[in-house]
């Protein structure tokens, strides 16, 4: 990641490469520069807002318009990113405008963001624009992040807050991005292991032999058809003298082929990203703990490889979860929530005062909500805590009900629970997930469910967020252990 620093020196004086400004649209058609602009508008013989005009930049939302710098002022280049009208601007509009700001002065040693507003949003968009996923290419030229981000009138906690939280959301990313012959169960318990290691944390992992001897039948399910056997992993964070105690439960696919209920080739190279929860989880505590906040976190992530193969797990088989309920399979595609059925299930055994599950689980999300905005079912007070937390945060995300006609739907006739609705295909998929998990959690828990399929990674990038892992909700899941402090 990219060295952050504050400064207090006025736009003019920033000795960088490129200086990040700022500007609103108005109906004139003409952008109005912030006023930490004003020394850079002097230098341009005050007709700065003019000659962008010129160039027909008019400060629309997240658009750029980069120009040579004048005499007066230290950087090389002035870019002006757009932050929309002044009435509409958020701190939302603020973290994309820094992000976009950086992201413009990709290949160039060194930038300055001078933006009015909240130092937070700004200091944590700056941060967020700085990501590159390197991957495996021969000789990438692509050009690089810069090396150094001077944020401009930003204080020195809320550039400690900004580095804690995008090493977090770049730990969530780099995984997701992470081809899956690189990225299997085993493989990926060592490197969250070392991570939490590095951060001063507890890890406890579990491979097959403690997975069967402790009940874990859903994991041993899905993980069943692969050679890379799976794993259950738990990261601690305890600092003294905390309390309260929060539980991050993630799902960990580390690639899904659908098992012996194959999902079709089209589109399936993407599964390398359904670990997308369990990404999210880890990220988050590991922002936690850089945060150093003062109360308990686990998180609880659940790791396999859906595979078919002789040894896979079958539709029509009854599989056994840790809690003891037994679960009657009619898909195993719908294999999320049987390794999240065991995560849950160990994780309430701590009895933590609220339990947060996130998961790539159904693509029912993204046909009723879309890329950009989780579902969320549980508690209604969780629920509601999350989405409170995620308007602020920029990661959105709306309630979902768990309607009873799907709760009988999912009676079975030979076991405790069906995986899926009884009759229903895919109707009310996502639903369905929820309905099933509430199963796992024990009357009176606050508990939500948040269902990422969409936002966890994407095609096309959009303001902070790059093409591919998005790292969502990792900053959500911090702001929601906040808000229990």
């Amino acid at each position: 990641m990219s060295e952050l620093r504050f400064d207090v020196a006025a736009a003019q004086e920033a000795a960088v490469d490129v200086l990040v400004i700022g500007a609103h649209s108005s109906e004139e058609s003409v952008p109005v520069l912030t006023a930490s602009a004003s020394g850079v508008d002097a230098a341009f013989g005050g007709d700065l807002a003019a000659r962008l005009a010129e160039v027909d930049f008019k400060g629309a939302a997240a658009s750029v318009a980069k120009l040579p710098a004048p005499e007066g002022v230290a950087a090389n280049t002035v870019a002006v990113v757009g932050l929309g009208k002044a009435g509409d601007a958020d701190d939302e509009s603020l973290r994309r405008a820094a992000a976009q700001g950086v992201k413009a002065s990709f290949g160039r040693d060194s930038v300055a963001v001078a933006l009015d507003g909240d130092a937070d949003a700004i200091a944590v968009g700056a941060a967020l624009g700085t990501y590159r996923y390197e991957g495996y290419k021969s000789g990438d030229e692509a050009d690089e992040a810069p090396g150094r981000v001077l944020l401009l009138g930003v204080g020195e906690d809320a550039v400690k807050r900004a580095e804690s939280l995008a090493a977090g959301v770049f730990a969530a990313r780099d995984w997701v991005n992470t081809p899956p012959n690189y990225l299997r169960p085993p493989s990926f318990a060592a490197e969250i292991e070392r991570g939490a290691a590095e951060l001063g944390m507890r890890t406890e992992v579990l491979g097959t032999e403690e997975l069967t001897s402790g009940g874990y039948g859903g994991i041993l399910a899905v993980g069943g058809g692969s050679e890379a056997e799976p794993r259950l992993v738990r990261v601690e964070y305890r600092p003294e003298g905390a309390s309260k105690h929060i539980a991050l439960v993630g799902k960990g696919i580390t690639f899904d082929t659908g098992g012996i209920s194959l999902k079709p080739s089209q589109g399936m190279w993407d599964m390398k990203g359904d670990m997308g929860g369990s990404a999210a989880a880890i990220g988050a505590i590991f922002a936690i703990a850089r945060l150093g906040l003062p109360i308990n976190v686990t998180a609880t992530v659940a790791l396999a490889e859906n595979m078919p193969s002789g040894s896979a797990y079958r539709p029509g088989d009854v599989v056994t979860a840790r809690n003891g309920k037994t679960i009657e399979v009619l898909n195993t595609d719908a294999e999320g929530r049987m390794v999240l059925a065991d995560a849950l299930s160990r994780a309430v055994e701590d009895g933590p005062d609220a339990v947060y599950d996130i998961a790539t689980l159904t693509g029912g999300q993204v046909v009723a909500l879309g890329s950009r905005t989780m579902g969320l079912m549980g508690s209604e007070e969780e629920t509601a805590r999350v989405k409170r937390l995620g308007d602020l945060t920029g990661e959105k995300g709306w309630p979902m009900p768990l309607p009873e006609d799907i709760r009988k739907n999912m009676e079975s006739p030979i076991a405790d629970i069906s995986q899926v609705a009884q009759g229903m295909n895919r109707d009310g998929h996502m639903l369905q997930g929820g309905v099933f998990l509430e199963h796992f959690i024990p009357e009176g828990t606050p508990w939500a469910h948040l269902d990422i399929a969409g936002p966890s990674d994407g095609d096309k990038a959009f303001g902070y967020i790059p093409r591919g892992a998005s790292g969502f909700p990792v900053r959500t899941l911090v702001a929601v252990v906040e808000d229990w402090i």
